[in-house]
């Protein structure tokens, strides 16, 4: 195992998760249900298996579309996430 490419991984993933729209959605389920290891549970396996299908992306993508082409693409993603989200519409 490559232990550089692990923890940027870990770390780019864990300090992009903090205090998102996910995590609050987690607070909340908690709060609602009073389950927190059932909540944990079913997080953790939909964030795995939400990973599993980018990292599968990824990989069959990366064989086909240049890298700054992807950076490209993504960071217009992110824009146009944003600018959706400032207007209300999502």
């Amino acid at each position: 195992m490559d232990w550089k490419i692990f923890l940027t991984a870990f770390g780019t993933i864990f300090l992009a998760e903090l205090a998102d729209k996910t995590e609050f959605a987690v607070f909340s389920l908690v709060a609602k249900t009073k389950s927190p290891w059932t909540v944990f549970w079913g997080a953790m396996l939909a964030f795995g298996l939400a990973t599993l299908i980018a990292v599968c992306l990824g990989e069959v993508v990366a064989k086909f579309i240049p890298l700054s082409i992807l950076r490209f693409v993504s960071a217009g993603v992110f824009i146009l996430i944003g600018i959706l989200t400032l207007l209300g519409k999502l």
